[in-house]
């Protein structure tokens, strides 16, 4: 078991990586419940004293800042806050993402400036350690006031209400206190508020996108450098000199790393080298290099916005101050989210670009990489598909963030479409595996009609491994299987 401590300060996308193991368990600890108590009794103490109107705790919401609610109604209105928010539509999110999620809403109220309760955060502690899973759905968000709609259907189950996932089954909320002995919670003030003013919709979006662009960035460096190979590229433009004249940090690392992995090499020093490469082999480093510094730039505002309180009004007990502000807008997450997409779509891209340098028949090798084209199609196809799915990432990488729709009759007169900014960067990940995945099966079959020659061990190992997935493709065959396959090899393989 793996153990996620919550009071842990978040550095690094290193620091939260236990929350990706399906065994992880998260520990609310003695300094996380100190403060969630604090601010907690402030809040009490300051209501009993306050006569003047505190939003969200005493008032209604939004453009209904203004109305008063009774202290005998204080409760309710927190449950006709979640009840009449969670108005969550489409598809489905992903299960991990939900318990990301989790894990994320318990984080920012654990650092107490968000006047809930302790057994509210012990209850979503409770759900996530004991693989309980609320149905969250993909739409709803503006991304300002928070991820409303869908942190809303994330915690009706707290209340009995709403669904959850258990064990592969889906279940009704009231089903919960039979399965677990737990009482649907009756929220006091602010509570209601607390758990739906945040931005963990868009932040576990983008953690889960972060998680997989990571290995993306690597597989991409990796599988280019078996096309370079199968290509018959130079190595010449990976020479450190060339990049210490231009010194952006990921294009130093990634002209770094596809030397290293050419090291030992029969082939990148062979004969019959063309005096220059297309841009999409002798650019590698500037462009994976690019997209490596984006993914270094969205992890640290990902990474703060772990570490933040998101919810609204922001309480702070030292200061004694409630406050009505702006931390739930998602705007610094919106813009990081759009950026991501960019980036990753463009390692897509020049992988795609390859593929079809691949299939050209050039340098020897055979059109469409099959011996008998003509009565065989060969790899015509597979580039056609990593076509479409770079076109879409293009349509997707239409930024979110400078769209803006006014709502609740104009007091919300600005918001981030972070969360649809989110959804699409999930969908611009996936679509560049799929990309990649097709690359390394062109790469593969290039790199067999280099034979006897061989490339570095490293490449040769990875190209092994991956033939146990995959084989060669002497004559045609059913296609998207391999596909598949290739895929989940990219998604999947160790770097």
């Amino acid at each position: 078991m793996v153990v996620f401590d919550i009071d842990t300060l978040v550095h690094s996308y290193d620091d939260i990586q236990a929350l990706f193991n399906p065994d992880c368990r998260l520990h609310l600890g003695d300094g996380a419940r100190a403060r969630i108590s604090k601010c907690r009794n402030y809040l009490d103490e300051r209501m009993r004293t306050q006569k003047e109107p505190i939003y969200g705790v005493t008032t209604g919401f939004g453009s209904l800042c203004n109305v008063s609610v009774d202290r005998d109604q204080l409760s309710q209105l927190q449950k006709n806050l979640v009840m009449s928010h969670a108005c969550g539509v489409g598809e489905e999110v992903r299960e991990d993402i939900v318990r990301l999620m989790l894990a994320l809403k318990v984080k920012s109220l654990s650092y107490g400036f968000s006047g809930v309760r302790v057994e509210t955060v012990e209850r979503l502690v409770d759900f996530y350690n004991n693989g309980v899973t609320p149905v969250v759905y993909q739409q709803g968000s503006l991304g300002a006031s928070g991820d409303l709609a869908p942190l809303a259907n994330m915690c009706l189950p707290l209340l009995g209400l709403g669904e959850f996932h258990y064990r592969g089954e889906r279940h009704d909320g009231a089903e919960l206190e039979r399965m677990f002995g737990w009482k649907p919670l009756t929220l006091a003030s602010k509570e209601g508020l607390a758990l739906l003013n945040g931005t963990q919709f868009m932040l576990a979006h983008a953690v889960w996108a972060l998680h997989r662009a990571k290995h993306v960035s690597a597989m991409a460096d990796k599988i280019a450098t078996v096309s370079l190979e199968a290509f018959n590229g130079r190595k010449e433009p990976f020479t450190p000199g060339v990049h210490e004249v231009r010194p952006h940090r990921g294009q130093i690392e990634t002209a770094r790393t596809i030397l290293s992995y050419l090291e030992g090499s029969g082939l990148i020093d062979g004969p019959g080298k063309e005096v220059q490469d297309p841009y999409s082999f002798r650019c590698i480093p500037q462009v994976h290099g690019a997209s490596k510094d984006a993914i270094g730039y969205v992890e640290n505002v990902f990474m703060t916005e772990v570490n933040s309180a998101t919810d609204n009004p922001t309480v702070l007990p030292d200061e004694d101050l409630v406050i009505s502000a702006g931390n739930f807008h998602g705007q610094p997450l919106s813009i990081a989210l759009d950026f991501l997409s960019i980036a990753l779509a463009e390692l897509g891209s020049i992988s795609e670009r390859r593929t079809y340098q691949l299939i050209s028949g050039k340098r020897g090798l055979p059109s469409f990489l099959v011996a008998k084209s003509g009565l065989n199609s060969g790899f015509m196809i597979p580039q056609y598909a990593a076509a479409s799915i770079v076109s879409q990432n293009k349509q997707l990488c239409t930024p979110c963030v400078v769209d803006t729709i006014d709502s609740s009759q104009g007091q919300e007169d600005h918001v981030s479409m972070g969360a649809n900014a989110a959804t699409k960067c999930v969908r611009v990940v996936m679509n560049v595996e799929k990309i990649l995945g097709i690359e390394m099966m062109n790469a593969a079959q290039a790199l067999d009609f280099r034979r006897p020659g061989r490339s570095s061990r490293i490449i040769e190992d990875f190209v092994a491994e991956y033939r146990r997935r995959v084989p060669f493709i002497g004559e045609d065959t059913v296609m998207y299987k391999h596909i598949g396959e290739s895929v989940d090899f990219v998604v999947n393989a160790v770097i």
